[in-house]
């Protein structure tokens, strides 16, 4: 898949999952700019690999939450570049804990960052994909959204909503040619799973058919055939990806 040329914005790039994706578009040709939010070393070790691969990356440090934030990121994008072709809404961040313990703030954070972001960010891209008459919007979600998980009430309820959203947006826009599709991920090997031990992940991984976690290229590898013409024709899905775990 040939991605040449075209400009792709990544929230929550710099590690995980997205940046995964950044490579990979950046392999395949595209010009990625991808926002981060605190570990500046990071995203600017990974602009400049990303360079290396396709001129013109960029990394941006920006709060998804913040719809002033993100409006700038989309202006300063479409003033360089004069398009927008591909948006990834990757960013999120978990805050677990059993609903009779959580904080307001932890609710709030998750739902601002997680859900909100995506409202943000497709908000403020969407205008020049019409304009254009062609784009593509791609919302990591989890399979979190789709069954529930214990002590995620927050997350599972923005995962969700990402879906919800995903599907309306996809029916708006579909007549002009722009594109939104949902991922799922399940159990997948990134800086969220970190604080797991040793016992609980091994205990995950049995009860997942494919007897692994998943890893953040197999996410990305499904990015890129979503965002691409071989996908056209696919509209508005929710497609997981986790091993067969909720199969």
């Amino acid at each position: 898949m040939c991605f040449k040329e075209k400009i792709v914005i990544i929230t929550g790039g710099s590690r995980g999952i997205g940046k995964a994706c950044a490579l990979s578009f950046a392999e395949a040709g595209a010009k990625v700019i991808f926002t981060y939010n605190t570990n500046k070393a990071a995203a600017l070790s990974l602009e400049n690999e990303l360079n290396s691969m396709s001129g013109g990356c960029l990394a941006v440090c920006a709060d998804v939450s913040d719809y002033s934030a993100c409006r700038q990121l989309a202006d300063s994008v479409i003033s360089k570049y004069e398009r927008i072709d591909i948006l990834v809404n990757n960013a999120g961040i978990v805050r677990d804990r059993a609903l009779m313990m959580m904080k307001l703030e932890d609710w709030q954070d998750v739902i601002n960052v997680n859900l909100n972001g995506v409202f943000n960010m497709s908000r403020v891209c969407i205008t020049t994909m019409l304009k254009q008459k062609t784009g593509c919007i791609i919302n990591m979600s989890s399979v979190g959204g789709m069954i529930g998980m214990p002590r995620q009430t927050n997350y599972s309820a923005a995962k969700a909503g990402i879906i919800g959203f995903s599907k309306s947006l996809a029916k708006e826009v579909a007549p002009y040619n722009v594109r939104v599709n949902t991922i799922c991920p399940g159990y997948v090997e990134t800086d969220m799973l970190n604080d797991l031990k040793d016992d609980i992940k091994e205990k995950i991984v049995a009860e997942i058919p494919a007897k692994r976690m998943g890893l953040p290229q197999d996410i990305a590898e499904l990015c890129l055939f979503l965002a691409s013409d071989k996908a056209k024709y696919i509209i508005g899905e929710t497609i997981k990806i986790d091993g067969g775990l909720t199969a």
